[in-house]
């Protein structure tokens, strides 16, 4: 992260591939992909083979830049997922299904299939298997419970529009437990964290691993093996948009993370209002169809319907993350007491509904009126806070470095054409900001950054100076940014019309 050579040095890893010490050298710039390819063709096994780096201690090893250097007296294991492995979890599933096909009662079934999961899940701890290995066996143990919920006579099935992906009962969390440099560590506590450079597994592991330092785990006592559950059922009730995804939604709370820390939130508010913050930055955009509040009342599909026009979206999201939470195995607050949950959970639906960029000038109109005098001992005051920090991170792209920001304008305006051009074939109004026969990104980026960025930000500021250089300045630094470019597009316009009008003069003269 500093300035000086060392950090642009390449980075040395010793491997024991099959008994022998195999030395690896890349560059820090690589991509994970790239090592990844680099440790399979050093170990001479096909690219895409599955790998694991298990350092001295036992512990999986994240395959990144920022993975650490050992030395030749501290190698890395290097361990391919052999076709034996998968040969084996077969030969138990096929066990487990001989042994359903025997059974008539409901009562036996669901025992034998609880004791057949728990052993799968220690196997699956011991042998470190990956999310590719894993699906094949959610697969085939869905298909067994299925089974068994039909005989039993019990319907699991949504015929809603927006149902859920809910993971079922004991479902074995299917992400390794990756080991975080150290340099990793300080930078998720940056808004110049790089959230493009992840992949969905490790982003779940960074997300785990912000509830287990913030004290969320401990003070809540919430069990790990379902915290993993919850955050897996969280990512599969994201879907694949353009923008509204969960990239996003680890991209909101890493932020959310990193004001915690830049603000000094631990030493003023309270732990619950710390787990209130985070949950509601995971839950805040669940099941995101990829059309916003506008084209949802306006087409009156099944939300607008249920929710009356008011915050359809934002009410969806409330609903699906506390169905998730309904589950035994996804609740991580089990162990909190009745009434502090039903506290946890009015904070975390009021943050949610704040999102709606429909109520920002009212939120923001509050904040504003309380900021000069706040006060962290009054409820109100803090509530007002936390709606307005969840604003920020939710739209805090442009707060971080231009090559990570700008990507996420891409995937908006994507997303934003998708709504128009379905709005266009269905008759329905348009939004200029929304066309893309009428925006350009510079245009629609300075007015959002000019006046709905700047100026909440700099009222935060108010309460935390801190905030000024590290994300503040970049506001301001972005806004010039696209300021320029629009300057550019202007007089490559104006060059286009002149440069027309000569043509056109030029063709009558030669007419004539």
């Amino acid at each position: 992260m500093g300035s000086s050579s060392s950090s642009y040095a390449p980075k040395t890893i010793y491997l024991d591939v099959d008994g022998k010490v195999q030395r690896v050298i890349f560059s820090r710039h690589c991509s994970p992909c790239d090592i990844k390819e680099l440790l399979c063709s050093s170990s001479n096994i096909a690219r895409n083979t599955a790998i694991l780096l298990i350092d001295s201690e036992g512990a999986l090893v994240s395959i990144d830049p920022s993975m650490p250097a050992n030395t030749p007296n501290n190698i890395n294991d290097f361990v391919f997922l052999s076709k034996e492995k998968e040969d084996m979890f077969q030969n138990v599933l096929s066990q487990v299904a001989e042994q359903f096909s025997r059974a008539f009662r409901i009562n036996e079934l669901k025992t034998e299939v609880t004791n057949r999961l728990a052993m799968l899940e220690k196997r699956v701890e011991l042998e470190g298997l990956k999310v590719v290995e894993i699906e094949k066996c959610k697969n085939d143990l869905k298909k067994l419970r299925d089974e068994m919920t039909s005989r039993g006579g019990v319907r699991m099935n949504c015929n809603c529009k927006y149902s859920l992906k809910l993971s079922p009962r004991r479902d074995v969390p299917s992400y390794p437990k990756y080991t975080l440099s150290q340099e990793t560590i300080e930078t998720l506590k940056k808004p110049t964290f790089d959230v493009w450079h992840w992949e969905h597994n490790e982003m779940l592991s960074c997300l785990e691993y912000m509830y287990h330092d913030l004290g969320l785990v401990k003070e809540f006592n919430m069990n790990p093996i379902t915290l993993k559950r919850w955050l897996l059922a969280i990512q599969e009730n994201y879907r694949d948009n353009p923008f509204h995804n969960f990239r996003h939604c680890f991209c909101v709370s890493q932020m959310m993370y990193g004001m915690i820390h830049l603000c000094n939130l631990q030493e003023r508010l309270t732990m619950t209002d710390m787990c209130i913050l985070m949950t509601a930055a995971v839950c805040h955009d669940l099941d995101h169809p990829g059309y916003n509040n506008t084209y949802q009342i306006n087409a009156r599909t099944e939300l607008a319907v249920r929710y009356n026009d008011i915050s359809p979206l934002e009410n969806h999201h409330c609903a699906v993350a506390f169905q998730i939470l309904s589950m035994p195995e996804c609740n991580i607050f089990a162990n909190v007491e009745p009434d502090s949950f039903k506290q946890i959970r009015q904070a975390i639906i009021t943050l949610i509904l704040a999102t709606d960029m429909a109520r920002h000038g009212e939120i923001l109109d509050s904040f504003k009126q309380k900021v000069d005098s706040f006060d962290f001992t009054n409820e109100e005051h803090v509530k007002c806070l936390k709606m307005v920090l969840i604003k920020c991170c939710d739209i805090s792209n442009e707060v971080r470095p231009t090559e990570v920001a700008e990507p996420w304008v891409d995937c908006l305006l994507e997303e934003y054409f998708m709504q128009s051009d379905r709005e266009k074939t269905e008759g329905l109004p348009v939004a200029p900001f929304m066309d893309r026969d009428k925006v350009t990104k510079p245009t629609a980026q300075i007015g959002f950054i000019k006046f709905v960025l700047i100026p909440m930000f700099e009222n935060v500021m108010k309460l935390f100076p801190q905030i000024e250089e590290i994300m503040v300045q970049p506001l301001r630094d972005s806004r010039d940014h696209y300021e320029e470019l629009k300057q550019i597009d202007d007089a490559m316009k104006s060059w286009s019309f002149v440069n027309g009008l000569w043509k056109g003069s030029m063709d009558i003269k030669v007419s004539s």
